[in-house]
């Protein structure tokens, strides 16, 4: 292992023990200390923590499929809202109670929309298991679908880019519509309850932000073994030489897809984890600005490093948090600024200033 490589090892090492600390301190600061004690975190800060855990989840995803593989997916959210989607559609079918003969009931926005039935795709959401399964099998389709077509074809560069976000927008307009039936503008709100405990309890918060730490960590470990075995230096090369590597004899386009949809699905897995922690999962989710904010998230942590877009999502999310709050009109200047500051000056991202040449500076 080379002097770079070890000190990329230990960042990572160093941010995962953060998210591990976070993940574990704040339960059992609140399980031993009363309501109202300094070290006692709110619902709020606790749901804005796990809020965070997610984003740098879906950041680390991105990294993978861009910085490792040199898929630069502008459309990398729509696996995200899927997920979301997902999980929400169990969250509806809790509210309210069964009919005489076990009917499904219907929600709230299908009852003012006069609709009779229940469509046959949210049959089985009535189940945590069945909807589990599809938080990462509907975005891992779409994934498989799209990229089989996409990387057989060899479309790479500036025009997959643009097909990915042809694609999430696509999406955007399609589940804006009543007829969908998912809710429409408004989308999946007003959820209740998660596995029968209710879903705004500080324990369920609690339980949802240590998941969510969990499941950072779980994919941070996974994804760099992955990145350090056959398969992750093809990718790799995939990246830097992609004609060589093809001219060697490997199948470039089954090694993408391959990534692309493991990405996907972990994208899944935190918009699953996202939507009973904000409480609303609607079509804005696929926007295309919000993809287009994940590449910031991992362009100013620092492409091609895993932790460096933990680090990005973080950060970037806690000055929107910040300064939305307190000058919300200078926000998105300020957003645009920094990425175009790092992107000169710092090509390798923030992580490029603690990780350069082997040496720490």
């Amino acid at each position: 292992m080379n002097g770079h490589s070890f000190t990329n090892h230990k960042a990572g090492s160093v941010v995962i023990a953060l998210v591990a600390a976070v993940t574990v301190l704040v339960p059992l600061c609140n399980a031993v200390f009363p309501d109202g004690s300094a070290l006692h975190f709110s619902a709020y800060t606790v749901s804005l923590l796990g809020k965070y855990m997610t984003f740098a989840l879906l950041g680390l995803t991105l990294d993978l499929v861009w910085g490792y593989c040199g898929i630069l997916a502008l459309g990398h959210g729509a696996f995200f809202a899927l997920g979301g989607y997902a999980i929400g559609m169990y969250l509806m079918r809790q509210i309210g109670n069964r009919g005489v003969y076990g009917d499904p009931v219907l929600p709230d926005f299908m009852v003012f929309l006069n609709w009779k039935e229940l469509p046959w795709y949210w049959l089985g959401f009535d189940q945590f298991w069945f909807a589990s399964l599809m938080v990462l099998i509907v975005p891992g389709s779409l994934a498989f679908v799209f990229g089989w077509l996409a990387f057989r074809s060899r479309v790479t560069g500036v025009y997959l880019s643009i097909i990915t976000q042809a694609l999430t927008y696509a999406l955007m307009l399609a589940f804006f519509r009543n007829e969908m039936g998912f809710g429409g503008n408004n989308g999946l709100t007003d959820f209740k309850s998660i596995l029968g405990f209710t879903i705004q309890s500080e324990a369920v918060r609690l339980a949802l932000l240590m998941i969510s730490g969990l499941s950072l960590i779980g994919a941070f470990l996974l994804s760099r073994w992955i990145i350090k075995t056959k398969l992750g230096r093809v990718v790799t090369a995939v990246r830097d030489q992609e004609s060589r590597v093809r001219f060697l004899g490997y199948r470039v386009e089954m090694f993408k897809l391959w990534l692309f949809v493991f990405a996907a699905m972990l994208a899944g897995l935190a918009g699953a984890l996202y939507v009973p922690q904000v409480g609303i999962i609607n079509p804005s989710e696929f926007s295309p600005l919000n993809s287009l904010e994940i590449v910031v998230w991992v362009a100013l942590g620092g492409r091609g490093t895993l932790y460096g877009a933990i680090v990005g999502a973080v950060l970037v999310n806690y000055g929107k948090t910040v300064l939305t709050g307190l000058l919300p009109e200078i926000w998105l200047f300020t957003l645009g600024a920094a990425f175009v500051l790092v992107t000169m000056f710092l090509p390798r991202g923030l992580v490029g200033l603690l990780v350069r040449d082997g040496k720490e500076s």
